[in-house]
């Protein structure tokens, strides 16, 4: 059985900030009042790059995977260890204590999940963060990517004068954790994606339940991973979209989910050919589809080919039985496109994340393997299941 490790949050910092919140990177889950459609506008960078506090919620996802070198002490050239990663950075504004007068009202919660994936030694360790905004702890700008949350940190740079959607941009994450330590440049090597109409994604029937979405794919990966003490030196590859490739996803609402969605399933993928691939379903408690969406852009294209509802398909194939939860889940999918059927198998089965002792999810994430019809593999990325370990909501 392979291993895991978690360093997890206390129940008690989450009930001393009188808040319950969710981290689920892809997409995301809420319930209360009903929220206002969010109205289509343009997309603004860098401002829409930031922080957007008077949205309910928001986060900012990366996932990716290297090839680093054999585990010493020393550090080590990527050569042939394969390693996936995930950092995700979460604001929740809390409307409960938005009146409040006191300085110490909690009004805007910050928290983060990181992950790292060893694929030779069938562990992945995880590890998260929490805390209100401000007081030199927590901060998320409003003027561009600048998020702190203790000792963890993610932050964009562009060259000066560049802001628009097309804009080179290199991100910076810095993670320190009991089993692992990130320190990674991640460069553009391609125009965002606008996800959904002009970066206006619906995540069901309802014109509420919508979120304003892009995404930053093929990113270029380079710094130094550490695992359990071994120093790796990640060297980006600029012209290979094989290895040390990245994705980010920036997504940020005010919506509620559907009170028939019990879960959702996602995947971004970076294809070898320079395409990216993102495809995802909403689905009801009977395992029904109740919405999908995604999109895929060609090799050197600006604009991404948008998927309307129900022209994506996900069925799953071969399931896994978590030791941890006793969840079922699909570790390898047939996810059909129109631009293409796919298969989705995961590297490692257990990659599922336990969080209940603070946001109260159990998830899938990790790193996959998508192949074509004929079974080569043409790309790599990272599956997100929610939903099979019970249900997704806090109320």
């Amino acid at each position: 059985m392979p291993m895991r490790a978690n360093a997890g949050l206390r129940r008690r910092d989450w009930v001393a900030f009188a808040a319950q919140a969710l981290v689920l990177p892809s997409m995301g889950a809420f319930t209360g009042t009903a929220a206002n459609a969010l109205p289509a506008r343009t997309l603004s960078f860098p401002r829409d790059h930031a922080s957007h506090p008077e949205l309910q919620t928001e986060w900012w996802y990366i996932t990716g995977h290297v090839h680093a070198g054999a585990a010493d002490r020393g550090i080590e050239r990527g050569t042939g260890r394969e390693l996936g990663f995930q950092v995700t950075f979460f604001r929740s504004r809390v409307a409960a204590t938005q009146q409040m007068r006191s300085e110490f009202a909690a009004r805007q919660l910050l928290f983060a999940h990181a992950a790292v994936t060893d694929l030779e030694a069938g562990v992945q360790y995880h590890d998260q963060r929490m805390a209100r905004a401000g007081f030199g702890i927590a901060q998320a700008s409003e003027a561009d990517c600048s998020i702190r949350l203790r000792d963890w940190s993610l932050q964009r740079h562009t060259p000066d004068g560049q802001h628009d959607a097309s804009a080179h941009s290199t991100f910076t994450t810095a993670i320190r954790s009991r089993d692992f330590t990130l320190d990674l440049t991640l460069a553009s090597t391609q125009p965002l994606i606008l996800q959904g109409k002009d970066g206006l994604s619906r995540k069901g029937p309802q014109e509420d339940q919508a979120s304003y979405y892009y995404s930053v794919p093929q990113l270029a990966v380079s710094g130094e991973l550490q695992v359990k003490g071994a120093r790796h030196r990640i060297e980006a590859r600029q012209g290979d979209a094989r290895g040390n490739r990245a994705w980010m996803d920036h997504e940020w609402s005010e919506a509620l989910m559907h009170p028939d969605a019990v879960g959702w399933d996602w995947i971004g993928m970076n294809l070898f050919d320079g395409s990216a691939l993102t495809a995802f379903r909403l689905r009801r408690a009977d395992g029904s589809t109740l919405w999908t969406g995604g999109s895929l852009r060609a090799p050197g294209a600006v604009q991404a080919r948008i998927f309307a509802p129900g022209e994506v398909r996900f069925d799953p194939q071969r399931r896994w039985r978590s030791p941890h939860s006793g969840a079922h889940y699909p570790v390898q999918w047939q996810v059909d496109t129109p631009e293409g059927s796919f298969a989705v198998d995961a590297l490692l089965d257990d990659q599922e994340l336990d969080s209940t002792g603070s946001t109260g999810a159990v998830y899938w994430e990790g790193i996959s393997d998508l192949k074509d019809r004929s079974g080569t593999t043409v790309g790599r990325g990272y599956l997100e299941m929610t939903g099979y370990a019970g249900g997704i909501r806090l109320s």
